[in-house]
């Protein structure tokens, strides 16, 4: 179905069958007009793509190409139902509340069905790179996602990431060092080179300080995965990008702000900037 059809950028509604999840999966597909090279293409997926109309990101992402400030891309949101906390945990490890038990399967879904599905619905044959991003709980599956699978997201961005998610209740012998799971998924595994990670949080995404050291627990939970990241191997400014924002609230608004600095990010490399952005008249196929 069509949604949007914007100078530069398709906007499509597409129900994808799912095994893993049991359910249709509802996916909009921001698709280029314009584009040099299929091949050069990038991916990006988006969990919880319901909350991308509210931003709005189709015409943030028809800017950004219209201005140059990105090269064309495919970006791909995923719709969440009323199993999200379920669905958007960890892969590995359930939370205290017994929760994330569908996690697996969409990290199955991503990688066993919706790439191919993108591959064969678009003739697309690979991607200049793959990145998954996501917001709140949305961002936590984001990085679990690319962590568990190296070899096919190398980017990940996680806006307010709900990184808190935990093996123990805060009253039942809570440790930071010990009950983080993501921190702890980090610091069990392994090294992996050309992977990139983007954070942003808000100083106002919430109030809660459970250390009592004056920063909120968002801001600090991020801050010590990055610190993880860091020990593994991986390098501040390289490999990581950390954006805080004064104003920022644990909202859309907030995340759309945060938005296009990412999608400019993601398309850079310390080593060789932005590849060539000439455009020619062809177009993803559909």
């Amino acid at each position: 179905m069509l949604l949007e059809n914007l100078s530069n950028i398709i906007v499509e509604q597409r129900a994808v069958a799912s095994s893993f999840l049991k359910r249709y999966v509802v996916v909009d597909f921001f698709l280029p007009k314009d584009i040099p090279n299929p091949s050069a293409l990038s991916l990006l997926v988006i969990n919880d793509g319901q909350s991308l109309d509210e931003m709005p990101f189709a015409p943030l992402l028809n800017g950004l190409l219209s201005s140059g400030q990105i090269q064309p891309l495919l970006c791909v949101g995923l719709h969440c139902n009323k199993d999200r906390r379920e669905e958007y945990g960890t892969a590995n490890v359930l939370d205290y509340e017994g929760r994330g038990h569908k996690s697996d399967a969409h990290q199955q879904f991503i990688v066993k069905e919706l790439l191919p599905f993108i591959h064969a619905e678009y003739a697309l044959n690979g991607f200049n790179q793959k990145a998954i991003a996501g917001f709140s709980l949305g961002g936590l599956s984001a990085i679990d996602t690319a962590w568990n699978c190296p070899d096919i997201f190398s980017t990940v961005g996680v806006f307010s990431g709900s990184l808190w998610w935990r093996t123990k209740e805060l009253g039942d012998g809570y440790n930071d060092t010990t009950d983080r799971i993501i921190h702890q998924q980090i610091r069990k595994g392994n090294y992996v080179a050309g992977m990139r990670f983007y954070f942003a949080t808000g100083s106002l995404d919430e109030t809660a300080d459970r250390n009592n050291n004056g920063i909120i627990d968002s801001i600090d939970d991020t801050l010590d995965l990055i610190k993880e990241l860091v020990v593994k191997g991986y390098e501040e400014q390289k490999d990581i990008c950390y954006v805080n924002y004064e104003d920022g609230r644990h909202d859309i608004p907030t995340w759309g702000k945060a938005m296009p600095a990412f999608l400019q990010w993601m398309q850079t490399r310390s080593d060789n900037g932005y590849a060539d952005t000439k455009q020619t008249n062809s177009s993803v196929n559909r």
